[in-house]
């Protein structure tokens, strides 16, 4: 599949997209050993835990307003080079604070680098704000009402992300209250690390219009139905979820299934470094190993600018670009 099919992400973690070369020369700038996470020019982890260890150790070596701005014009000039014209990126408040430029400094340059991304490639952008699950359900309300209080027009979506395994999805209402109320966009990770009962319970507690991954629903033929009916948007992430063993190849990944069975589909990158991919890849294995038409590849890239969390006049001009 060329550059020329237009594609559009929903879901792709900001510091997770960092390119390994770039890690490489943030970490000579500030005097970090890499070796415990990059090994050969490339992330190395085992499993899910070793992964976040691995993602964490990238993240922080991010510093400053500038060296965000320089990770985000660098994932987004080489997408939308790739052929994207929309990208929602996740970002996290908390990692602002982490590595002490505070949550505003972060957006402001991750924003900076948005912009020029967009002034060079025509690139749209949004941001979507994440509270962390295993850091607990205060936290994640803090996320919640960081978002709410838009500190930045990009921002424009709440989301909850993290170790899938710990605290129930009601845990978390009161924090997707307070983003609704706000009148930001709603997704939230299920159906990845978690069955189909996750999904289930997102459905129930949160009333999102999408989920990140989702895909575990496959498991229960009455929630994919509810999917179908309800139109709720999936972020499918084929890459991430072979990676990590949510599925054992490409041929018995859900995404075919789903989209067959009236499911409102989208492909994602997720971290693609991390597991070796890229937008354009998942574009590419979508037509490849999935045996999807264009015209099915372009009908997901409708999906995803249909479900972004834009004003109607920046969706149809995105649209009128399809």
């Amino acid at each position: 599949m060329t550059t020329s099919v237009p594609k559009a992400e929903l879901h792709c973690h900001i510091e997770g997209a960092t390119p390994p070369a770039l890690a490489l020369s943030q970490a000579a700038r500030y005097g970090i050993d890499t070796s415990a996470f990059i090994r050969d020019g490339a992330y190395a982890w085992q499993d899910f835990t070793s992964f976040v260890q691995s993602y964490d150790a990238t993240a922080n070596l991010f510093r400053t307003e500038q060296d965000y701005a320089l990770l985000a014009e660098t994932y987004l000039t080489e997408i939308a080079q790739a052929g994207a014209v929309y990208s929602e990126l996740i970002v996290s408040p908390d990692q602002g604070d982490a590595v002490g430029i505070g949550a505003d400094a972060y957006i402001a340059g991750l924003a900076e680098g948005a912009e020029r991304a967009k002034a060079k490639t025509g690139i749209e952008t949004r941001f979507i704000i994440v509270g962390i699950r295993h850091f607990g359900p205060e936290r994640v309300v803090k996320a919640a009402e960081y978002a709410a209080r838009r500190p930045h027009p990009l921002i424009t979506g709440f989301n909850l992300a993290g170790e899938e395994r710990m605290h129930r999805v009601a845990d978390f209402v009161r924090a997707f209250d307070i983003a609704r109320d706000a009148g930001l966009g709603i997704t939230i990770h299920a159906g990845e690390l978690s069955g189909a009962f996750s999904v289930r319970d997102a459905l129930d507690h949160v009333r999102p219009s999408r989920i990140s991954h989702g895909v575990r629903a496959i498991e229960d033929a009455d929630l994919v139905r509810r999917l179908a009916d309800e139109g709720v948007v999936l972020e499918v992430c084929p890459g991430s979820n072979v990676a990590l063993g949510v599925f054992p190849d490409f041929e018995s990944h859900p995404l075919r299934a789903l989209h067959a069975a009236g499911v409102r589909v989208t492909l994602n990158a997720d971290d693609p470094p991390f597991f070796h991919t890229s937008l354009a890849r998942e574009y590419e294995l979508a037509a490849t190993a999935m045996g999807f038409s264009d015209a099915d590849i372009r009908g997901m890239t409708r999906t995803a600018i249909e479900a972004a969390f834009v004003d109607e006049p920046t969706r149809q001009r995105l649209l009128a670009a399809l």
